[in-house]
């Protein structure tokens, strides 16, 4: 390293988009890998706990985008782990799981995301997950540890068995050794399910706690509906999903509003001026490539061949990447008939 590497403080400056190269892989359980990342020059990865990477890959010559969650803590900065569950049939994870060794890279954007404790700071802290959805709130948790910081949280998290349990010993350990932090794991093959009297048991004042969740998305919604059925003040509820769901459209019906053709499949679906053009193909059954439907990951980017759209994107997107008609599909809307790359 060199005196020009460093900044003002002596340390290196921060990574940011760029590509990375794989240190090591751990296997946590029999279809979760971690892969252990450091960039190629000296740089420190100076990020919030619970945000995420995009991973711009190339597989078989077909360019993929995806969001992986930083399950490393940013009080550790020189090295960055993503968790990565093998899902059957996935393009992504199927390839990281079956390619990516040590001395392989990636090249990937980021950090990015808003699901992180920074953003809300609170005395009590209640962390919900399912599968591999509880990489962020290890984020979460490994910083809070790290920092020794005396807030209280309750960490319950729902697996298949107690072999699928992610980052299970090292949960335990906090536990034992931090009075701040205790974990509850739930398993669907002892019948064990997450509902408003486990809550209770765990957490009795979880009225009084900033809740974080993530896991698959019939999971989250069954959260929101009992936190819901307990009255719960949802402007203290938090979640992050990598599976877009279609949201409901109550200012119009499908039918209605713009035509948006999809040029590569040649099918054409109706939008309305308040629907994103990726909502719109969900209700329809087209699925088309997307992670975090908050126009922050890119991966549901795509050309616009014809007509115009509003997009209201939340740093996803860069400006020449724009001038040269790339849009977000979730958070662009019609302004007239379009015709997109998809």
């Amino acid at each position: 390293m060199t005196t020009a590497t460093l900044t003002a403080a002596g340390l290196p400056p921060a990574w940011a988009d760029g590509l990375l190269v794989c240190q090591q892989v751990h296997d946590v359980t029999a279809d979760v890998k971690t892969f252990v990342l450091a960039p190629t020059e000296p740089r420190l990865f100076r990020h919030d706990p619970g945000q995420f990477l995009t991973l711009c890959l190339d597989i078989d010559g077909e360019p993929v985008e995806r969001c992986y969650t930083l399950s490393s803590a940013p009080t550790r900065p020189d090295l960055a782990t993503i968790t990565v569950k093998r899902v059957p049939g996935g393009h992504v994870s199927n390839w990281l799981h079956d390619h990516l060794a040590p001395g392989g890279t990636v090249w990937a954007r980021g950090p990015l995301g808003r699901f992180t404790i920074s953003r809300h700071p609170a005395p009590k802290y209640l962390f919900l997950s399912a599968g591999s959805g509880v990489t962020p709130l290890m984020s979460m948790t490994r910083t809070l540890y790290d920092l020794a910081h005396p807030v209280d949280v309750v960490l319950v998290h729902s697996a298949r068995t107690f072999d699928d349990i992610i980052f299970r010993r090292e949960l335990d350990f906090i536990a034992a050794a931090s009075p701040n932090f205790r974990t509850r794991h739930l398993l669907d093959d002892r019948g064990e399910q997450l509902n408003a009297q486990v809550l209770r048991a765990v957490a009795p004042d979880f009225a009084e706690r900033e809740v974080f969740t993530c896991g698959p998305p019939g999971y989250m919604a069954a959260v929101r509906g009992m936190l819901t059925s307990e009255n719960f003040d949802l402007s203290h509820h938090h979640e992050e999903s990598f599976t877009f769901e279609a949201p409901a459209s109550p200012e119009s019906e499908p039918g209605t509003g713009f035509k948006v053709q999809l040029a590569r499949t040649g099918r054409t679906i109706e939008c309305d001026a308040e629907t994103p053009v990726l909502a719109a193909a969900a209700r329809e059954g087209i699925t088309l490539p997307a992670s975090c439907a908050q126009g922050l990951c890119g991966t549901c980017k795509t050309t616009l061949l014809s007509g115009s759209v509003d997009m209201r994107h939340a740093g996803g997107i860069r400006a020449r990447e724009i001038a040269n008609n790339k849009i977000l599909l979730c958070c662009s809307t019609p302004r007239e008939d379009v015709v997109i790359d998809a």
